[in-house]
């Protein structure tokens, strides 16, 4: 399965796990809860799913990469006791808690989060001294006599033998113990997630023209050469560092990232084009509602690829404000609850003493904010978004002082001054990225009709989060017609095959 199923299939398993009974009891008994053994090469995103999943479910995560460790860290160190058996007194080994269980204790005590998910990453790399704790850990859910605390999911991972050399292979009796989850390299299931994570767009785009590119893993006689998501994924953040700062990426610095020559200079290429393709066609003079017949000239006489490239530039733009509107739109939706409560309080209970009540409403507002950090509970968006609201909230502290409002309906009127504020911003980013969508329509249409280029901008706004998510809250009625059009051709191709699988 590809790494979206699977984080899917390991948030069921903890809806299921932590379910509990009328009793408070779990339904299915720790000792029936199986650890998850998630297989798969190396570079798929297997660690990255684990902290979606713990945010997503609101629960904690503690996380060890097994091969670092040693015996000692993982069972805990021996020590000396003394026990009474038959009225004699023995001295026999005990052993300290685990490290690694202990770490669980300590995120308990630390976020207050009871249930969470216990990862240990290449799991099937340890050491020979290490590996009968591991068949431990995974049979009886321990370490040494420890065991890992009700209501934390194990999920283990590691890489096939063909990717490592140290993989030890688990007998049958340890296997029938775990839920296996294989988990296949999947460009298209990492494409909605690259679109959602604001991947580079000249990534997806040359991506899309080569998805063989997108996971590749070679054994030559001078070493391994390979492309990973992981790769694309970080170099996606170095460029777009780097055209901040004005900064070239070039092959040289693309094979740090993806370290396999031919694909490390073929992306190079591909970049380099893109940005001349970017000047090239002036794209902001298109969103400024210019087409020059230059262009059009240009484009008709352009190669496959040529055009697809600028599909995705045309793509980018539109795609960055959806992003802004989608990221106000949540920021709206996190604030309103908050003016809600202000409203209810100023106008009653607090009416009395409003800037008290604001300040007071701020700082609950920020400790819960540094509770869900703390947590690992927010995103870096989320984190922005309780941001804006405690400079939101300040913003009416200060005027609600400097005006020297000495009741809840005058400070009321402020807040009610600022959202206003708050809420044209977000009416002009729907209407900003409206436009950017009408005039990629205007551009395509001049320069395609409705031919193939139209479908695959269709396809891929059908693809990207941020398109879709608008598209729920705007009418575009060229994206509608010929969004039909494509699924009609859908349709036909799917009947097509039926009647040919039957001749």
């Amino acid at each position: 399965m590809n790494i979206q199923r699977a984080k899917e299939e390991i948030k069921d398993a903890i809806e299921a796990y932590f379910l509990k009974d009328e009793y408070g009891e779990y339904v299915i008994p720790t000792m029936r809860q199986r650890p998850i053994f998630l297989i798969g090469a190396p570079g798929i995103g297997k660690t990255q799913i684990m902290e979606q999943i713990a945010r997503e479910c609101g629960v904690g995560l503690v996380s060890y990469t097994i091969t670092h460790h040693t015996r000692q860290s993982a069972i805990g160190l021996p020590f000396i006791s003394k026990e009474s058996f038959g009225g004699k007194e023995y001295t026999v080994t005990e052993y300290t808690m685990s490290e690694i269980v202990a770490s669980i204790y300590q995120k308990m005590e630390a976020t207050g989060l009871k249930e969470g998910i216990l990862f240990i990453d290449e799991i099937n790399c340890v050491s020979e001294t290490l590996a009968p704790a591991m068949l431990q850990f995974l049979q009886c859910k321990s370490f040494g006599n420890h065991q890992i605390p009700q209501g934390w999911l194990i999920v283990a991972a590691g890489n096939p033998p063909e990717y490592n050399r140290s993989v030890r292979e688990f007998d049958v009796v340890t296997m029938d113990r775990v839920k296996k989850i294989e988990v296949e390299p999947d460009f298209e299931a990492w494409k909605n997630y690259a679109y959602r994570a604001h991947i580079h767009p000249a990534i997806i785009s040359y991506l899309n023209a080569k998805p063989l590119h997108f996971y590749k893993m070679e054994t030559t006689v001078d070493g391994k050469f390979f492309a990973t998501p992981r790769g694309w994924e970080d170099l996606s953040r170095l460029i777009e560092v780097y055209e901040k700062l004005n900064k070239t990426v070039d092959r040289e610095v693309i094979i740090q990232y993806i370290q396999h020559p031919k694909i490390s200079k073929d992306f190079a290429n591909y970049l380099e084009l893109y940005y001349k393709y970017q000047a090239d066609y002036q794209i902001e003079e298109i969103f400024a509602g210019n087409i020059p017949d230059i262009l059009l000239k240009k484009i008709a006489h352009a190669s496959f690829d040529e055009k697809l490239s600028v599909i995705s530039l045309l793509l980018a733009k539109c795609s960055n404000q959806f992003k802004q509107y989608c990221d106000l739109e949540s920021y709206m939706t996190m604030l309103h609850p908050q003016l809600v409560l202000a409203k209810e309080c100023l106008l009653g209970a607090q009416s009395g003493q409003p800037v008290v009540f604001l300040e007071d409403l701020l700082q609950r507002i920020s400790v819960e904010k540094e509770q869900k950090q703390t947590a690992e509970l927010l995103t870096a968006a989320q984190k922005h978004y309780y941001l804006k609201i405690e400079s939101f909230l300040e913003d009416c502290i200060r005027d609600s002082k400097d005006q020297l409002v000495e009741n809840g309906a005058s400070a009321f009127a402020i807040i009610k001054e600022h959202f206003g504020t708050e809420r044209q911003k977000f009416q002009d980013a729907r209407s900003t990225a409206g436009l950017y969508l009408e005039r990629a329509f205007d551009f395509l249409e001049a320069a395609f009709g409705s031919s193939q280029e139209i479908v695959t901008f269709i396809t891929e706004l059908n693809t990207n989060y941020y398109s879709v998510h608008f598209l729920q809250n705007y009418e575009c009625e060229r994206y509608y017609q010929y969004n039909q059009k494509l699924l009609f051709e859908e349709q036909n191709q799917e009947l097509m095959k039926k009647i040919n699988m039957l001749l």
